[in-house]
């Protein structure tokens, strides 16, 4: 069974990578041909030169490569492909015309719907038998999730180099319970993200942009509800919470820093994580590295959890001290001048 298996996964992952690799390039044209472009104004779009978005569509085109070839035909498929796909449609609309904030929520309000009526929420313990709380908490995730990956994406290989440590800690996780479908669908997403990263590293020559950003936060917020958290731990269910730390942290962050300044949650304000460790003198490379570390702390404290190495107690004392040594490393210092990108 596990030769299969193993093979299944390397052909997902290498079919992901070569096909985004090769459509990245191919979109790099078409967007700079259509105008589909971030321009640099010096003050909050401070890259050096023009650069291409349609990056999502990359990695979009990559992933469904990869998942068309391996993995089985079911209904919570269709769902989640055309939940991701709206997801991608609402971000190209934004990258193109920039919607308003009420129109970019709408169309992801819709797509979020789309989920849930695929059976893609909570249903793992105390939320099985109690739809009426688990449908609006998982809404309430997924709209989260989402957002978290399109404010983090604020600086070249980010959004992508976070999204690659939460796919990879799904996908081990997967591994490790026997649950070959989730892993066949984070293979697939991991393949196209490196292929990915390849050009989105500093220096950047294309951008996710919204549409990219989007359907990976909708990807990654709706696959936990594929798992089987219970196998080993009751409480296994929490382990998304930990996998999805940095987007999360993000998001909170964010609306706690603009609120107390008096800006509305929605509104671009130079609060972003990687804006303070910028200004406090870390490189790009080094910020990378920094979510790259973070990510493997998150994957083992995540796997010591579902597989009961750990209870809840030490989950809730291990997460305590990783949110205080956050705040000492990233919040610990000025408001950062310069403005970004925001939501």
């Amino acid at each position: 069974m596990m030769i299969p298996l193993l093979f299944e996964l390397a052909i997902a992952g290498a079919l992901s990578f070569l096909v985004c690799f090769t459509l990245v390039p191919l979109l790099c044209r078409l967007a700079v041909k259509l105008g589909v472009v971030d321009i640099p104004d010096g003050k909050i779009k401070k890259h050096e030169a023009i650069t291409p978005y349609l990056g999502g569509v990359a990695v979009y085109g990559g992933f469904l490569a990869g998942l068309a070839l391996v993995f089985p035909i079911e209904n919570s498929l269709f769902f989640l492909v055309v939940g991701c796909s709206l997801l991608l449609l609402v971000g190209l609309f934004d990258d193109l015309v920039a919607l308003a904030p009420w129109q970019k929520f709408l169309g992801q309000f819709i797509a979020s719907l789309c989920f849930l009526k695929g059976g893609l929420f909570m249903k793992e313990s105390f939320f099985h038998e109690h739809w009426v709380i688990a449908v609006p908490i998982s809404l309430l995730w997924i709209l989260t999730i989402v957002n978290g990956f399109n404010l983090i994406d604020v600086m070249d290989g980010l959004a992508t180099t976070t999204a690659l440590g939460c796919a990879v800690s799904f996908f081990t996780i997967a591994l490790f319970l026997g649950q070959s479908n989730v892993a066949l669908l984070m293979i697939s997403l991991i393949g196209a993200l490196l292929a990915f990263l390849w050009y989105n590293k500093p220096k950047a020559q294309i951008y996710l942009g919204d549409a990219g950003a989007l359907f990976i936060g909708g990807l990654l917020s709706v696959v936990p509800f594929i798992f089987s958290w219970s196998q080993h731990n009751s409480m296994g269910f929490i382990t998304p919470i930990i996998v999805l730390a940095i987007p999360l942290v993000e998001v909170a962050t964010l609306i706690i820093i603009r609120t107390s300044k008096g800006i509305p949650f929605y509104k671009p304000s130079p609060d972003h994580f990687c804006m303070y460790l910028r200004n406090k003198g870390w490189s790009i490379a080094q910020i990378l590295l920094f979510v790259v570390a973070a990510s493997l702390i998150l994957l083992t404290v995540s796997y010591a959890f579902v597989f009961n190495y750990m209870a809840l107690p030490g989950l809730i004392a291990a997460m305590a001290i990783l949110l205080g040594s956050w705040y000492f490393i990233v919040l610990h210092q000025k408001t950062p001048s310069s403005m970004s990108q925001g939501f």
